[in-house]
Parts: structure tokens; sequence; C-alpha cells
């Protein structure tokens, strides 16, 4: 005779896990905590959602290591800030990203660098202006006329970001050149088949010392041209 436990079907403790994460994320937004606040026992959490110690103990451990919450010492489990672009960067591998997400970081690149004109021209100062123009000054004449090399891309855009004076664009600009550069030499894109010509790193400068943000936004956008090309053709 069949013993009846064997009909039993294994209970899906990890469901029972994710859910009590998005009780407790959802708590942690209703009750307004900030950083520093305690949040409540995992006794008191366990009797509050209904289920066993086990399972509360999973679910916190989860937003620790989102960063969500640290233990502190006499204080138990509080709110921290959680370091976003760390936990960003531990994934942002190209090897391991599938092409949607490689295109789609590839994009934002694109649409980050058109966008920051505005930030440039209100916190560019007379020496960002000339190192840009000490990193620009041996660029060939024939620029324009090319892709520029994957080094003097990283040297004079990350001068850019620098300008914006915003660390979360720096950050991000940091974790997005490995994927960028990644999907720039894969066969991911389409192959050129005929260069347009494009506004130069020298012509972008003279716009920042002579220009407004809305003749820069329209230059980056030519300048990187040849990228948009490889998208849409």
């Amino acid at each position: 005779m069949e013993n009846i436990s064997d009909s039993f079907q294994p209970v899906d403790t990890s469901s029972l896990v994710d859910k009590v994460e998005a009780n407790l994320v959802r708590l942690l937004q209703e009750r307004k905590l900030k950083i520093g606040d305690p949040i409540p026992t995992e006794i008191d959490l366990s009797k509050s959602l209904g289920v066993s110690r086990t399972v509360t103990r999973e679910a916190i451990l989860r937003l620790r290591l989102m960063g969500l919450i640290e233990t502190k010492k006499k204080k138990g489990s509080v709110i921290t800030s959680p370091d976003i672009f760390g936990l960003m960067s531990k994934t942002m591998n190209p090897h391991i990203l599938d092409q949607e997400t490689l295109k789609g970081i590839f994009e934002i690149r694109l649409a980050l660098e058109i966008g920051m004109a505005d930030f440039l021209f209100q916190r560019i100062t007379p020496q960002d202006l000339q190192e840009l123009k000490e990193i620009v000054k041996n660029e060939p004449e024939t620029a324009q006329n090319h892709l520029f090399r994957i080094d003097h891309e990283i040297i004079f855009h990350g001068k850019l970001y620098e300008i914006t004076g915003n660390e979360a664009l720096r950050t991000f600009q940091k974790m997005l050149l490995p994927v960028f550069d990644y999907v720039h030499n894969s066969g991911l894109l389409k192959k050129h088949t005929q260069l347009h010509k494009f506004v130069s790193h020298k012509g972008l400068v003279d716009i920042l010392e002579n220009g407004s943000p809305e003749l820069f936004r329209n230059a980056m956008r030519n300048h990187l041209e040849n990228h948009f090309v490889r998208l849409f053709s």
C-alpha cells in the first residue's frame, strides 16, 4: 500500500521567501523609514507575516545582499543607502549579458552623451576648456572622416562626464565603457559600409566655448552618427 506521505508535493519555499521579501520592501516604503532607522526583529516580522523565522531570515538576508539594510551592534538591522552601482557592476560583464541587453546598454550611452549638454554648459570652467583643447590638439584634420580610436574616445568623453559634476554619471560611464567597447567591436551591430562625416572632438570643444546647449546636443548627435547608422541601418 502506498504511503500517503508519498503523494504530497514538495512545498515551494522559495516562492514564500519571495513573497516575504516583497512584503518587507513594501513595509519599508509604507513606514517611510529613513537611513539609520531600525526594522522590526525577526521574531516580530515572523509573527506579523505568519511565517517561520527561517523564511523571514532568508528574506532579510536578500535585503542585506541588496544593500537595503545592514546589521548594527545594539541596534539590530537598520535601513542603509544601497550601493546601486556597486551592485550593477558585479553583473555588467559583456560576456554574460544577452544581445538585447548589450544593445540596450550601447544605446543608453549614446542617449547620455547627447543629453548631458545643459550640465556641461552650467559647470564647465576655463580650466576644463583648456584641458579639452590639450586632449584634442593632436587630432588629425581628417578625424571627421573616420571612426575615433577607442582610447581617444575614452579620454575625451571621460572628461565630458567629469565636467558634468555628476558623480553618478561618471560612475555609470565607467561601467558602460567595457560593454560599449565590446559591442562596438563585436558582430552585434552592422558593419560600416560607408562612413558619414561627423563633428569632430575639436568641433565639440569649439561649441562648448562659443555655442549653446542646443548646438552641442545637435553636434554630439552628429558626432555619434556612425554609431546610430550601425543601429538603424
